[in-house]
């Protein structure tokens, strides 16, 4: 096994095991024996857990940006929040998103950690607040307030949906979220 390899597998399993249990629900020997690595091996790579957590943090919210610039920014409004949520789907039913999870882990994260949390929520806030925007100019999405807040309430929103569909089983509730801002088509 090559070092990029075992790098990139301990970040994958670390993430997992982030997105299943939290921050505190493993150690590096879970880590260890996921991978097939002594935990020697994982503090080479990432000499504390802290270490482990930024780097999960950074690796999952760069995959994450980078799904997000892939929305076609010349779509309507409403098309761009759909394709959005669709992005949530396909998650493992046994998992939420990780900066999700680790928010409820907040307490015990560094500094550093949290920092990469806030970063990781104030990014899909923008842009969610620029997608409410360009839908209340073109029609196609019902918000009355001002964007930001559309933004906050989407980002709560999905992580909310994401925590629900987990527990009842139920993956359609990220739609739940699209629709609440009334999705249609501008009139003709």
């Amino acid at each position: 096994m090559n070092a990029a390899t075992t790098r990139e597998q301990l970040l994958s399993h670390a993430q997992t095991l982030i997105r299943q249990r939290g921050y505190n629900g493993f150690s590096y020997r879970d880590l260890a024996d996921r991978v097939g690595v002594k935990t020697a091996s994982i503090h080479y790579y990432f000499p504390s857990k802290d270490d482990l957590l930024i780097a999960a943090i950074d690796d999952y919210a760069a995959q994450e940006a980078a799904l997000i610039q892939g929305i076609d920014a010349t779509l309507p409004a409403n098309e761009r929040l759909q394709r959005y949520a669709a992005l949530f789907e396909g998650t493992p039913a046994d998992q939420v998103c990780l900066c999700g999870m680790l928010a409820a882990d907040f307490a015990s994260l560094s500094d550093r950690a949290r920092q990469a949390v806030r970063a990781f929520f104030h990014a899909h806030e923008t842009w969610l607040a620029k997608v409410v925007a360009d839908g209340q100019r073109d029609g196609t999405l019902a918000w009355s307030g001002n964007p930001e807040t559309a933004g906050r309430y989407l980002s709560a929103a999905f992580q909310g949906a994401l925590i629900t569909s987990r527990l009842f089983h139920e993956p359609v509730r990220i739609h739940d979220v699209v629709a609440s801002l009334q999705v249609g088509q501008r009139a003709a």
